[in-house]
């Protein structure tokens, strides 16, 4: 049963412990495949080769079949980012040679850490992505790769700049301004063409982040610290799964020890607390059909949630302000930046970053000021006298 025809695929990156999201992602994909979907699971981020243990095979870098509706590919991050940096090494050769400068051989190429590859170009051919991904703060930060290279690539090389090429040969004869070349324009569509596509991934509806936990270790903090990264560049946490917790029943047993043990898990994992499902399976999960059972049981599992809401709001008639409500599940005040540059906001929360445009009305107000409670971050702007419309 495949996707109807224009349905985006559902992407699903499992990250968190290392030693639970291999089992989590596997389990997440076999279930689905079980369930008629045509999935594929992605070992993005495995360097040990646990999925490969998992489903009993050896994984290459093309899709394999492990079942029905099942397959499965290791995805080679030092390959990946050889490979699109020699296909943008080819576009700046003409630089490269003005400049004098020898190209780099692919095999001095490393990748960056947690880079995961992001393209939609085979996606249509499955129903459910399933990714094996970094830890949370390397997961972020290749997920606002796409935002923030974008960014740098306007500053630097500005669209506009591209109209007047036509006007290149009056500048140099009478005002001796310099144009960069027609490579590097070429270079630069060539760089937003592909950076677009992985922000439609990234940014597409059908894409959630699923954090996994060994239950006997999980840092409820450390989980809404990420979860409050997540959400301040906008991504959408479905649901957090616990992997290999204490039976239920130890709760009720008759070793005090094993009973404050369970006990102590059971509090550790309601502190957690991040708004969205909490599946759990127990130390007796000893297989991938067992351990996807108990997370899931007879449900598709968690659907994709809508993006954290960010939302403004025209309190000016009541309290002579505008209200920007910013998502921040999990976020502490001891943790936040903010500062006010230009018509950008920069918000920074704990150890992740992120440069926000503000919407119009707000670049005519300044910071009155912000409040962070229950998960929700509040800035108030007041109109500055001198940039407001008049009787407005």
């Amino acid at each position: 049963m495949g996707a109807e025809a224009g349905t985006p695929t559902r992407t699903v990156l499992v990250t968190g412990d290392a030693a639970a999201v291999p089992a989590v992602a596997a389990a997440t994909a076999l279930h689905a495949a079980r369930r008629g979907l045509r999935t594929l699971l992605l070992a993005a981020d495995d360097p040990h080769r646990q999925v490969d243990d998992l489903l009993g095979t050896r994984l290459g870098e093309g899709p394999a079949p492990v079942e029905d509706g099942l397959w499965a590919t290791r995805i080679d991050e030092q390959a990946a980012f050889r490979q699109a940096a020699v296909a943008l090494e080819g576009r700046l050769r003409t630089g490269f040679d003005l400049l004098g400068v020898d190209p780099l051989e692919p095999d001095e190429l490393t990748a960056l850490r947690g880079a995961l590859p992001l393209s939609g170009g085979a996606a249509s051919a499955w129903d459910l992505v399933v990714a094996a991904a970094p830890p949370p703060a390397e997961l972020t930060a290749a997920l606002a790769l796409p935002e923030q290279l974008d960014r740098y690539l306007s500053r630097l090389l500005p669209e506009q700049r591209q109209a007047a090429r036509a006007l290149r040969p009056l500048l140099a004869a009478f005002a001796g301004v310099p144009m960069p070349a027609d490579w590097m324009y070429g270079a630069r569509a060539w760089a937003a063409g592909e950076l677009a596509a992985a922000r439609r991934v990234v940014e597409s509806p059908g894409t959630s982040v699923r954090l996994a936990v060994e239950a006997g270790s999980c840092a409820p903090n450390a989980l809404r610290r990420a979860a409050a990264g997540l959400a301040l560049f906008g991504h959408r946490l479905d649901a957090v799964a616990v992997h290999r917790a204490l039976p239920a029943a130890a709760l009720d047993s008759a070793d005090p020890w094993l009973a404050g043990q369970a006990k102590r898990e059971q509090e550790r994992l309601e502190r957690i607390a991040l708004g969205v499902p909490l599946l759990r399976a127990d130390q007796s999960a000893e297989d991938l059909p067992a351990l996807a059972a108990q997370l899931y049981g007879d449900t598709a599992g968690p659907a994709a949630t809508q993006a954290w809401p960010w939302s403004a709001e025209d309190r000016l008639a009541e309290d002579g302000v505008l209200i920007w409500r910013l998502a921040a599940p999990g976020a502490e005040r001891a943790d936040l930046e903010l500062v006010r540059r230009g018509d950008e906001l920069v918000v920074g929360l704990g150890p992740y970053r992120r440069i926000l445009p503000l919407p119009a009305a707000l670049r005519r107000c300044t910071v009155a000021g912000a409040a962070l409670r229950d998960g929700e971050l509040t800035l108030r702007f007041a109109p500055d006298p001198d940039l407001w419309p008049r009787g407005r």
